[in-house]
């Protein structure tokens, strides 16, 4: 008798204690998180279930640091990649019709039983495959050692042995079957109205499509037969059945889980939708081949009764978290190979103010426009000391860029991810809420500044002292003078609740005034964060100082080509 197993997870680990919470598609959005994910797989499917994780974020640093651990072990084991990756072929019962989750026996014909088999095949396949190779694996990871015993566990399990006989057995009874020859009554309509199925053969049809083969029944009257025997002029087209990886309903699934202890449970048990091809089979046609095959139905049903008990959900759940991890680290492995540096992050418990501090991070995103050669790195910090960054600079000089980089390095990190940094220590965020300015069609109800304080008192009453807070060019739409009253009871706020902030804006006053604490001491805790100008050039280097200068109205004109300059040239 087999005993209860843990959950099989390397991704979510304690789940009955621990929760996670999901992002909006407009942080992942804003952070372009949903681009870099088109590069490290081309498949939909699994970007929305790679997503789904980097969205689901625990303030536990112990579970950043059990996913970076997993990572970094299979980063470092290419071989253990390569099997895994060689699975993904024979893992296709993660979408199959699942005959083993009808209520009960009454009903079940043969389809549903050989749909089992194949299940069951699978399984087999890919739990031996699993043991294959991780048995001799120098893993360092705990998620991969519990892994590793537990599939090992099912490998020795007194019943699986069993299993892996009268599957094959089985498995060779019903290969034999290739093709089935079906009868369809027509009312005058031509519309069916009963099928009926001829015979079971044990070669396939090879002829041309049933759609031509009725279409010159039609126009040739000697072709209509004068009785229902058939005489092999016609033939069965089968649909195409294939499937992909992760199911039909995971774009559906994605972003819809607030609070969680495994996100991906409601993407994968959402497998098999009611219009499924292998349900729309006609009832009757299953009956009528029951019957034909009573024989082998009888050895199918003793069998598959036997080891009705058997969980493939265990193994079937595992794949999509071995995908996610397998895909990022073919992805970082390319990066490797053209030169862009990388780290393992490091995940910190703290009983004072969350911190971070970063050395040499920069925006993925530039992996795919740029050179590291000619990528610019930058260092930084948050503590008590530098809650809040207001961080200012000349247009176009990388402002964007940098508010980007700083939410990567937090959802990438505790997705267990390398991050784009030399180093990077930090305490895991419980949430990474971003302000970036909205399209245009979402403010028409309200305006650009309504639509702006609307959303941001939003965000504002779900943060708290261990999130992440970035504003880009916030409360800029309106006038100066109101954009500057706000966003210093905005910064006064959120200092209040201690949250870590980035404050992009092009008002140099804000950080003047705000950074300086013998003037402004309720402002303790912000600072004057600049993206330095080298003459005309942008040098993208950041640098802890007053603002530059008062050049917000010169970079607004910039911007939009009204400077005198600009206007002359057209």
């Amino acid at each position: 008798m087999r005993t209860q197993r843990a959950k099989l997870t390397i991704l979510f680990p304690d789940q009955e204690h621990i929760t996670y919470q999901a992002m909006s598609d407009e942080t992942i959005h804003d952070l372009g998180l949903d681009t870099l994910c088109e590069k490290v797989t081309a498949d939909p499917k699994e970007q929305a279930m790679i997503l789904q994780v980097l969205r689901s974020l625990s303030p536990e640093a112990r579970v950043a640091r059990y996913r970076a651990e997993v990572f970094d072990d299979l980063f470092h084991h290419p071989e253990i990649r390569e099997k895994l990756l060689s699975l993904l072929d024979h893992v296709k019962f993660l979408n199959d019709f699942g005959a083993t989750r009808r209520s009960s026996e009454e009903g079940i014909g043969v389809w549903d039983l050989i749909h089992r088999l194949d299940e069951l095949r699978d399984y087999i396949t890919t739990v031996e495959a699993m043991e294959s190779c991780l048995k001799d694996a120098s893993l360092k990871s705990e998620g991969l050692r519990d892994l590793r015993e537990g599939i090992h566990a099912i490998w020795e399990d007194s019943g699986f042995g069993g299993l892996k006989k009268d599957i094959s057995a089985l498995q060779a009874t019903t290969d034999s079957v290739k093709s089935v020859t079906v009868g369809l009554n027509l009312n005058e309509r031509f519309e069916p109205i009963q099928a009926g199925l001829v015979s079971v053969n044990s070669k396939p049809f090879t002829r041309s499509s049933l759609l031509q083969h009725f279409a010159d029944a039609l126009v040739r009257r000697d072709q209509v037969q004068p009785s229902a025997e058939w005489n092999g002029s016609m033939s069965w087209q089968p649909a195409d059945s294939s499937v992909s990886l992760l199911g039909s309903k995971v774009n559906e699934m994605a972003g819809t889980t607030l609070a969680m202890r495994n996100p991906l449970l409601a993407m994968t048990m959402s497998r098999v939708a009611d219009g499924d091809g292998a349900r729309e089979i006609p009832r009757t046609m299953d009956s009528a081949l029951t019957h034909l095959l009573s024989g082998l139905v009888k050895k199918l049903r003793e069998v598959l009764n036997r080891y009705a008990a058997v969980s493939i959900r265990e193994v079937s759940d595992l794949i999509p978290e071995l995908v996610y991890y397998v895909r990022w680290a073919e992805y970082w492995e390319n990066r490797r190979r053209e030169g862009w540096t990388f780290c393992l992050p490091e995940a910190v418990d703290t009983e004072s103010a969350p911190s971070m501090a970063s050395k040499g991070f920069y925006n993925l995103k530039l992996t795919l426009v740029t050179t590291p050669d000619s990528t610019v790195r930058n260092d930084l910090s948050f503590g008590p000391e530098n809650r809040i960054y207001l961080l200012t600079g000349a247009n176009r000089g990388g402002k964007t860029t940098v508010t980007q980089a700083i939410g990567q390095l937090f959802l990438l990190a505790q997705g267990g991810l390398y991050v784009p940094a030399e180093q990077f220590v930090y305490t895991p965020a419980d949430g990474v809420f971003t302000h970036f300015p909205a399209d245009e069609d979402k403010t028409l109800d309200l305006g650009r500044l309504g639509e702006e304080c609307q959303r941001f008192k939003a965000l504002f009453q779900r943060c708290t002292a261990r999130s992440l807070m970035l504003l880009n060019e916030s409360f800029s739409t309106t006038s100066f003078e109101e954009g500057y009253y706000i966003a210093t009871d905005a910064v006064r706020a959120l200092l209040q609740k201690g949250v870590r902030c980035i404050y992009n804006t092009h008002m140099h006053k804000l950080a003047q005034d705000l950074t300086a604490s013998e003037k402004a001491p309720d402002f303790a805790g912000t600072c004057s964060l600049i993206v330095r100008s080298e003459g005309h050039q942008r040098s993208f280097r950041l640098e802890t100082a007053p603002p530059e200068g008062s050049s917000y109205a010169r970079d607004i004109a910039e911007k939009y080509g009204v400077t005198y300059e600009a206007l002359l040239r057209g």
